[in-house]
């Protein structure tokens, strides 16, 4: 495995536990900070090999990155810290929702119908074009064109999602069409018939 791919593992790594972390956060409301590893404990079996102290750290740190995103806040109750859910933390909770659900649809009975993505968002916000092109690219949408994406299933929720959580409305359009010339390799690409 080379240095890119140990890094993009990190990542993927570490997105799943504050994924975790929030969803976990998302269906209590709040939580006690001491509560955040036991529970992380049920949301993610898989990691159970690990050491309790290290996803212990693990969720803590999660929980901190969050915190410094905005998705959810530390108070204090009681004399103890708690941690709850914000509204932005709700929003990107329901994006990665969203993000599944899609992803579970590939195989599923097709409508025949073509969704297509279509986003002109000017170079000065060049961040949000990209986190765009990702939300998409993660969701398993194929590329076009540079700013015009395509998914064979209904994904209106989650263009809407992401229109309302990054606060850009006509630049980024949403559209269904019956049909697109000479879609063959579309078709292979999804295991379309």
């Amino acid at each position: 495995m080379g240095n890119v791919e140990r890094i993009a593992e990190k990542r993927r790594k570490r997105r799943n536990i504050q994924g975790a972390v929030l969803a976990t956060i998302g269906i209590a409301g709040i939580l006690a900070v001491t509560m955040i590893a036991p529970n992380i404990f049920q949301a993610l079996p898989r990691i159970m090999g690990k050491k309790r102290y290290k996803l212990a750290f693990q969720a803590r740190t999660a929980a901190s990155r969050l915190a410094i995103k905005g998705h959810v806040r530390f108070v204090e109750k009681n004399g103890k810290k708690w941690i709850e859910i914000t509204d932005a933390g709700k929003r990107a909770l329901s994006i990665e929702q969203q993000k599944a659900r899609l992803l579970a649809m590939r195989g599923k009975r097709w409508d025949k119908r073509y969704r297509l993505v279509m986003f002109d968002i000017p170079q000065k916000r060049k961040t949000m074009r990209d986190s765009v092109r990702h939300i998409l690219r993660e969701c398993g949408f194929l590329r076009l064109q540079n700013s015009v994406w395509l998914f064979p299933y209904d994904c209106e929720e989650l263009i809407t999602l992401v229109k309302s959580d990054m606060r850009i409305g006509k630049e980024l359009l949403y559209a269904v069409v019956d049909s697109i010339e000479n879609d063959a390799w579309i078709k292979r690409h999804f295991g379309l018939q």
